[in-house]
């Protein structure tokens, strides 16, 4: 397949990715219902083939499964990845929000795990999954920095909504990147961290750009969610419920916005018409959907006029944050 996707540079790591990347959450399969591992490797090949190079997983997802399915993935052609992991969200043996890497020691080892997971001798991007609350900070930018000079790391970002955690990231000027929930029903980052990364040539990855799949239009009030997906929750509190149906309302408003594209390619084409992002990962389990995110770099970008009609829906900088980091 000849490739028309459009690259961008990933800040100042310097990379040229796909503006169009690969998120592997739901490969690891505890999150988001049932998957299938040969699905997951036929749309990784599917990708490759469009020319999508960027992909991106964790530690945490699938306790670490997610990241052997990828290396598994790479195995004879691992100059055709660009691949971004992270690490710290929470310890294997802890709790959540409690980082295991109190030293710089055991930080270089966890990421040295990471790369195990992948079969990899070097990792292109690294970033931190802890949120602004823990203490630790300092040592995983030390033993990010320590990876880096050691060839194991390409780049070094981190992943938060938190704007001052992401200032504090990046007080030496050597943040490579932020990952970062962002879409329509959450313009929130419009007002600080977009801009400055922009001002500071830190690349962006984003996260969450179908909003939870609520952004497909394929949810209604009644949706149910299968056992093992986290999103069951919305049914099971009524405030999480409410703002459930606050935002299928939403969406019913920008349905007449699609127009010879799908919803979710809308939302995609939304994300990246915003000059600070670099990339989007919207998360995939079948080549059906990987075709689906793939269209969306291939369709004229939104106009001026589109833009203003999604913004008297949901204002520049407004909508909520969906994730708390």
């Amino acid at each position: 397949m000849e490739s028309k996707l459009n690259y961008r540079r990933l800040g100042k790591s310097g990379m040229m990715v796909s503006e169009i990347g690969m998120g592997l959450w739901a490969a690891g399969g505890d999150a988001w219902g049932e998957t299938d591992d040969q699905k997951i490797l036929d749309a990784v090949d599917y990708a490759l083939d469009a020319g999508i190079n960027f992909f991106d997983t964790a530690d945490v997802y699938g306790g670490g499964h997610s990241e052997e399915l990828l290396g598994k993935a790479m195995q004879g052609r691992r100059d055709k990845f660009i691949v971004a992991t992270k690490i710290g969200w929470f310890d294997f043996d802890g709790e959540k929000g409690q980082s295991a890497y109190t030293t710089v020691e055991k930080l270089i080892a966890g990421v040295e795990s990471n790369l195990r997971r992948l079969d990899t001798d070097y990792v292109d991007v690294i970033q931190s999954h802890i949120d602004f609350r823990d203490p630790t900070m300092e040592v995983f930018l030390e033993g990010f920095q320590q990876l880096q000079r050691d060839g194991k790391v390409r780049a070094y970002g981190v992943s938060t909504s938190n704007f001052e955690y992401l200032q504090a990231f990046n007080a030496d000027g050597n943040c490579a990147t932020l990952q970062i929930d962002y879409s329509i029903l959450n313009r929130t980052s419009e007002a600080d961290s977009l801009p400055y990364c922009q001002e500071h040539n830190i690349g962006v990855i984003v996260r969450g750009a179908l909003a939870m799949g609520i952004l497909t239009g394929k949810f209604t009030p009644e949706t149910r969610f299968s056992e093992g997906d986290f999103r069951a929750r919305w049914h099971e509190n009524p405030d999480e419920y409410e703002i459930f149906l606050d935002d299928l309302k939403k969406v019913e408003a920008l349905r007449p916005l699609a127009d010879g594209r799908t919803l979710a390619q809308l939302a995609l084409q939304f994300v990246l018409a915003h000059p600070a992002v670099t990339t989007v990962i919207p998360g995939v389990k079948n080549v059906a959907q990987m075709d689906a995110n793939l269209k969306a770099g291939l369709l004229p970008p939104l106009t001026e006029a589109e833009l203003e009609q999604i913004a008297a829906i949901v204002p520049a900088g407004g909508g909520r944050k969906i994730w708390p980091a």
